[in-house]
């Protein structure tokens, strides 16, 4: 595992628990806001934690912890993830992973393998748009569109989740978005934050007005869509 970070305790990332979060390496798009620049650009740069370590962090907080979330970087690229999510079930703890659902079989894998307790699926903008927020000429959408229909479907807790940027996001994405994921458990906006490791700085953020126009738009699709990470 390309362990590139780890937070030994959130009360945010998996909600309705105690848990840890993983970093891993690499990630196949390249969102132009992308938060974790230096774990999707140079994963090697970054200073990598010994698979081991962490599973002894994780065991010695065993009382603590009820929950890890793997995040990335694009975690369902870690040839080893299956692996490594086993060794954190043994432990007694429930597993949170965040993807942005390109790989739908790996995904549907770590499912059927009882690996997954709970799924936050990005979701970049609309169908119409995809490639170009997720920075990926020749994106698939026929992938992410199976992800999601997987998510909803599996039985398992989930949540999609848009990072909100006013340079690429229009009402008129959220209106697709609805479409789309209509009826879908749980739906976050997110504001974008500026911060040192986004990739292309040139973004900002909606206010939290405009914000709830965009909630407002979603709820007769998704009744569950709320913000997050608004003042």
């Amino acid at each position: 595992m390309q362990i590139c970070g780890f937070n030994k305790t959130t009360l945010l990332d998996f909600p309705g628990h105690v848990a840890a979060t993983v970093f891993t390496g690499c990630c196949n798009f390249r969102c132009p806001f992308c938060q974790n620049g230096d774990l999707v650009l140079h994963p090697a740069r970054v200073p990598q934690l010994d698979e081991q370590e962490v599973l002894q962090l994780l065991t010695k907080r065993k009382g603590i912890l009820t929950g890890v979330c793997v995040t990335g970087g694009e975690p369902t690229l870690q040839p080893d993830l299956a692996d490594f999510l086993r060794k954190i079930k043994e432990l007694g703890l429930l597993v949170k992973l965040d993807t942005n659902g390109y790989l739908p079989e790996v995904i549907e894998g770590l499912f059927r393998q009882g690996l997954l307790d709970y799924i936050a699926m990005d979701i970049k903008t609309s169908p119409e748009h995809y490639a170009a927020v997720a920075g990926l000429p020749g994106l698939q959408m026929d992938r992410i569109e199976k992800s999601a229909a997987f998510v909803q479907s599996c039985g398992l807790p989930y949540e999609f989740r848009t990072t909100v940027v006013r340079e690429l996001h229009h009402s008129e994405d959220f209106l697709s978005i609805g479409r789309w994921l209509k009826g879908a458990r749980a739906y976050f906006l997110q504001s974008y934050q500026e911060s040192e490791g986004v990739i292309s700085p040139v973004f900002s953020a909606y206010s939290k007005e405009e914000l709830e126009s965009f909630r407002s738009m979603l709820l007769p699709f998704i009744p569950n869509t709320s913000l997050r990470g608004v003042d």
